[in-house]
């Protein structure tokens, strides 16, 4: 889903302390050439040259990359100066400054980084470091787009689905969305397969959306491992599977996935797709509802419970995901929780009482950093 103008840094920088500004420079200080290297250069030909500030960044010597990273950003190399940007956007070695980082991404977008014009989108796109502004923010991300930057492709899909910073056309949408999916982008592969199940911009495809929707649960996008859960369960698209089901609701829920660890506990709660387990099943739906997620239709479920089960279920939510300790302290368990006034339709649920709903949100249309 859903991240800059600027004057000399350099001597702001310089007034740090000199043993912070140079940690452990010498780690990746360029070495002095000798003999043996020389002959090397004759025998396998020149050597590629050092990246001092990226080899400190990497190596997570974030101030020693900034120091080597100012000079070259100041005589306007782009690729600097994004690595200043993202230094200050994420607050590595440095206080956490998004109007810095800003400005540092509109001088690298401006000669031409495409990840820092995507970022500088970003960031209109929300108004972080810089005022909120979803025109500029789409102008930007159909720069990045028009560039080739994979995100920007997405997020512009996003944009023409919305149709109000960008021309709505679903059509134009469905073909940015599957390069972004082709590119194996998750989110883009979760969401091209829902407009291919849906019809939306392109002809209905139950199959290949199914296809694309598995791609992105493999890469453990858990809402994409929640609908193709669902799409085995009922049967769409792929051939009826509850056990597979049951697994891939399970990896959502080890996510922390509420609507999974609610799906999953009604699996558990009548042993379909995997063994009874009435404590387990309690356990999800406690998860779930610490995160306002209730169910009237679990509750009947889980009604037979024995009360000690239910005590080890709250516990066992409490502590997760880390096992319960030991010696934990036995603290006062509430073992009837209220059920709220919703209709069961909101949350059906699968096995015997009801099938899982089957994914019908459209892709969403705030841009987002994938």
């Amino acid at each position: 889903m859903s991240k800059p103008r600027f004057r000399h840094l350099a001597l702001l920088i310089l007034l740090l302390p000199l043993p912070a500004v140079a940690q452990d420079a010498a780690v990746v200080a360029a070495p002095q050439e000798n003999p043996g290297e020389r002959i090397s250069d004759q025998v396998f030909g020149p050597r590629v040259p050092t990246d001092l500030a990226f080899g400190a960044f990497q190596r997570g010597y974030f101030l020693t990359a900034l120091e080597f990273a100012l000079p070259r950003a100041e005589q306007g190399d782009a690729a600097a100066q994004t690595l200043i940007a993202e230094i200050y956007a994420k607050g590595l070695g440095v206080a956490q400054n998004d109007q810095r980082a800003a400005s540092w991404y509109q001088l690298a977008s401006n000669n031409g980084n495409m990840l820092a014009t995507f970022e500088l989108a970003l960031l209109y796109q929300e108004g972080v470091g810089v005022p909120k502004n979803r025109a500029r923010a789409a102008d930007l991300f159909s720069k990045a787009a028009e560039a080739g930057y994979i995100p920007a492709k997405y997020n512009m899909a996003l944009l023409h689905i919305e149709g109000v910073y960008a021309s709505p056309s679903l059509a134009t949408a469905a073909a940015l969305m599957k390069e972004a999916a082709d590119a194996e982008l998750p989110e883009a592969q979760y969401d091209y397969g829902t407009m291919l199940i849906e019809g939306a911009g392109l002809p209905p495809d139950p199959e290949a959306g199914a296809r694309y929707i598995e791609r992105a649960a493999i890469q453990n996008l858990p809402a994409a491992q929640v609908d193709y859960a669902t799409l085995l369960y009922m049967g769409k698209g792929v051939d009826k599977d509850v056990e597979a089901a049951a697994s891939w609701y399970a990896r959502a829920a080890e996510a922390g996935n509420a609507v999974a660890q609610n799906r999953y506990a009604k699996l558990l709660a009548v042993g379909e797709g995997v063994p009874l387990d009435l404590e387990g099943a309690a356990m999800w739906r406690a998860l779930s509802r610490r995160q306002g997620l209730n169910d009237r239709s679990l509750d009947r479920l889980l009604i037979s419970i024995p009360p000690q089960d239910l005590a080890r279920a709250e516990e066992r939510a409490r502590f997760w995901p880390s096992p319960v300790p030991s010696d934990a302290p036995t603290i006062e368990t509430i073992l009837e929780i209220p059920t709220t006034t919703a209709p069961d339709s909101e949350n059906p649920a699968p096995a015997s009482e009801a099938d899982p709903e089957a994914p019908d949100a459209p892709p969403s249309s705030e841009p987002q950093n994938p």
